[in-house]
């Protein structure tokens, strides 16, 4: 057994009449890596707050190396070695990716700070252990989610800590990505590093872990070993319940086309986009950090201009300007990043429900609040959005409940054409369901849907037709039903070149 580094014991703390976490007992080993795993709510965010100083528990110790820390805060933590990748990307937006890799712990040449030293040793660390190609002066604000992620986990091992927790560590990483970031904390672990891994991801905690606390309504309701406990026992310890089909299937048929690109494009972005969405039906696109993907469901919306090609809506030609137009004309995007772009985290959940469509619920610019209470209470139960009421801030619910937010907005609008950008990125197995159930439901009503998504099992079960972006390209698409994971991913990275056809247009079928 090796040596305790960090132990919770007792740990209580309530937000109003929520019990966030009731007596609650962990201990983090030198050598080890120990999964935390509970649905959105179960309190594991609190309990992550906790060991960072964030949050001062109502009842409980906290310890580390044998010594009690009474009110220990982020900075005496951190300074003590306790290092926390937290899902929110905790970054300064303004600047660049070495200033914000080296904040704090700069390098210098005698007093004058080694800017280009810094730079050249940011690109190279980056390149070295995820295998990420960024320049040096990139500002953080426009690297990707996933970028973004890898700097942080890069630059909280620049502090060499002795604890390292990371909260939902691959949510916005591709296929190579995760198995880059897995080898590094095997090789972490084996240096002597305590691990805590908080995921959704089970099937990651199974590889992983050494050890798992699993969590259910705020208290410890098992502690397993995940090769010996696998995904599908610790899913039942944190639900406990039945979720029925986990990727269920509109009853749908295609009907007219929604949504046409013909040879869409956008310098250093993608080129040549030729893209259908049709009425019923669910559309997919597999592409990896700096595919293009993202830009091309951006320019969708209207948040990037059209700069080649065509965009046409039910037939008509269309350049949407701005977001706003495009939701004039019944799209609507669910964003990767739901707490920075999907929802309003200090309004409450009625608020953010009716945001999206105020016009149908005021009369001559007065607000009807018994109205936008009635649709919030339908969407509530329809999506089944756990929050004490409906006056709660969004910021206290959960991740899963903020996205189901997040899309019921939409839903209040009866938009047309969901745009979906890793629709289920870190929520938990129930919340996923529950999407999936609502995506199905939505094309049996004719709406059409485009997923983007690095989650490929997610892609092969929702989908009708999968597209592969790979280097801005966007390739045909096929039906889901003759694809498989291995395919799409070693097209999605070029390990496969797709066959031309006679038109001279890509081919998504293996090279030979």
């Amino acid at each position: 057994m090796s040596t305790a580094v960090l132990e919770l014991r007792g740990i209580a703390k309530r937000y109003g009449a929520t019990q966030a976490l009731a007596g609650v007992d962990l201990t983090l080993r030198a050598g080890e890596i120990h999964g935390l795993v509970g649905e959105n709510g179960a309190g594991k965010s609190t309990l992550i707050k906790v060991l960072g100083g964030l949050v001062t528990p109502e009842a409980g110790e906290l310890r580390l190396d044998g010594q009690s820390l009474p009110g220990a805060g982020p900075r005496e933590l951190a300074r003590r070695g306790v290092s926390i990748i937290h899902q929110e990307r905790l970054l300064p937006p303004n600047f660049t990716l070495a200033e914000a890799l080296f904040f704090g712990q700069e390098r210098r040449r005698g007093p004058l700070l080694d800017r280009r030293g810094q730079e050249r040793a940011a690109e190279r660390l980056l390149a070295e252990r995820f295998g990420l190609h960024c320049r040096a002066r990139t500002r953080v604000a426009d690297l990707s989610s996933a970028e973004q992620q890898l700097l942080q986990i890069s630059r909280a091992l620049l502090a060499t800590p002795k604890v390292l927790v990371l909260d939902e560590p691959t949510v916005a990483l591709a296929h190579g990505e995760v198995e880059r970031l897995l080898k590094l904390l095997r090789e972490l672990r084996d240096q002597g590093l305590a691990l805590l891994y908080v995921s959704h991801y089970l099937q990651e905690v199974e590889r992983l872990c050494d050890r798992a606390t699993v969590l259910r309504g705020g208290q410890v309701v098992a502690e397993v070993e995940p090769r010996v406990t696998p995904a599908a026992a610790m899913a039942r310890l944190m639900i406990n319940r039945e979720l029925g089909e986990a990727y269920p299937k509109a009853q749908a048929q295609p009907g007219d086309v929604l949504l046409e690109s013909r040879r869409l494009g956008r310098p250093g972005a993608f080129a040549k986009v030729d893209l259908q969405v049709r009425r019923g039906e669910v559309v997919g696109v597999a592409g990896l950090v700096g595919s293009g993907a993202k830009e091309l469901l951006k320019t969708l919306f209207g948040l990037l201009p059209v700069a080649e090609g065509e965009l046409l809506l039910e037939g008509r030609p269309q350049r949407f300007a701005r977001p706003r137009a495009a939701v004039r004309a019944g799209l609507a995007l669910l964003p990767e990043n739901r707490r920075q772009q999907g929802v309003a985290l200090d309004l409450t959940v009625t608020e953010n429900l009716t945001l999206a469509a105020l016009e149908r619920f005021s009369w001559f610019g007065l607000r009807r609040p018994g109205a936008e209470r009635q649709a919030a209470l339908r969407l509530r139960e329809a999506l089944d959005i756990r929050t004490p009421d409906l006056e709660t801030p969004v910021r206290h619910l959960s991740g899963g409940n903020q996205q189901k937010v997040a899309l019921g907005k939409w839903l209040a609008r009866d938009a047309r054409l969901y745009l979906l950008d890793e629709p289920s990125v870190g929520i938990d197995l129930a919340a996923r369901a529950e999407l999936y159930r609502q995506i199905a439901r939505l094309v049996e009503q004719g709406a059409g849907v485009l997923i983007l998504s690095v989650d490929l099992p997610e892609l092969l079960n929702l989908c009708d037709r999968i597209h592969v972006m790979h280097r801005g390209r966007l390739l045909p698409a096929r039906p889901a039903r003759e694809l498989s994971a291995e395919e799409l991913l070693a097209t999605a990275t070029g390990a496969v070149r797709p066959a031309a056809d006679t038109t001279g247009r890509a081919d998504l079928g293996l090279a030979s």
